[in-house]
């Protein structure tokens, strides 16, 4: 399960990979983001009918309702930040599939984390390879998103809610995370599919990424991990 991705690009970069007019940018003044946790905001490209592609803010993870064991009183809800692409058309599809089907989108990133054992955890950043050591390559993780129920939203909050789909791990990702899970790495060449294909092309495209493509571009021990209100820390 991914829990915490970055993404520091600039939103003239994303404009540009994407393929984004300007006026379909809706992010503003947006900081960068060197850790997104699940429930706060990041940006996310989604395809709009007559519209195109725009760029958008949704906070991160499907709510669903939540209730006390003590006494069943309803309480925060909780945030399904991952979507299995074995679950998309099994069990669970009443969480995922209408969004499979009608609200892909994508997640840009410019690295994720995944940790590794216990007392000390390590935690390792992966990223796209690049020449130079210190780059950090925009990438898109495939992602759904939906409209969240008013009275599940917190305080503020647009509504906006997104998804990333996680898969098998590549040789890269499998020896750190302990079920062997990674986020589904998109190729640029199939972003387009991914929004506006068909149900079975975008299923072709739920598989790991190429682990010759990818790099560990930070490892440490107990690192602390800012929240996004602070924007702060050492970039991964």
């Amino acid at each position: 399960m991914c829990n915490l991705y970055a993404n520091i690009a600039t939103a003239e970069a994303m404009r540009r990979l994407f393929q984004i007019e300007s006026e379909q940018d809706h992010l503003g003044n947006a900081p960068s983001r060197p850790s997104i946790h699940p429930n706060y905001p990041a940006p996310v490209v989604r395809q709009v009918e007559n519209v195109g592609r725009e760029l958008v803010e949704m906070n991160w993870g499907f709510l669903t309702p939540n209730f006390s064991k003590r006494d069943g009183s309803p309480i925060k809800p909780r945030a399904w930040n991952n979507a299995r692409d074995d679950s998309i058309f099994g069990k669970a599809t009443g969480l995922w599939k209408d969004s499979f089907l009608h609200r892909r989108c994508l997640v840009p990133a410019t690295s994720f984390n995944e940790t590794k054992g216990k007392k000390p955890a390590e935690d390792f950043w992966f990223g796209m390879a690049a020449d130079n050591a210190d780059a950090r390559p925009i990438f898109a993780i495939a992602g759904l998103w939906r409209i969240e129920r008013e009275e599940l939203r917190g305080e503020g909050e647009t509504g906006l809610r997104h998804t990333m789909v996680t898969t098998a791990a590549n040789d890269l990702v499998r020896p750190i995370h302990a079920k062997g899970r990674m986020p589904v790495v998109l190729d640029p060449a199939d972003y387009k599919i991914w929004l506006t294909g068909s149900p079975e092309q975008a299923r072709a495209l739920l598989r790991p990424f190429s682990s010759t493509q990818m790099r560990i571009v930070r490892h440490g021990i107990n690192e602390k991990r800012d929240l996004p209100t602070e924007f702060g820390g050492q970039t991964p």
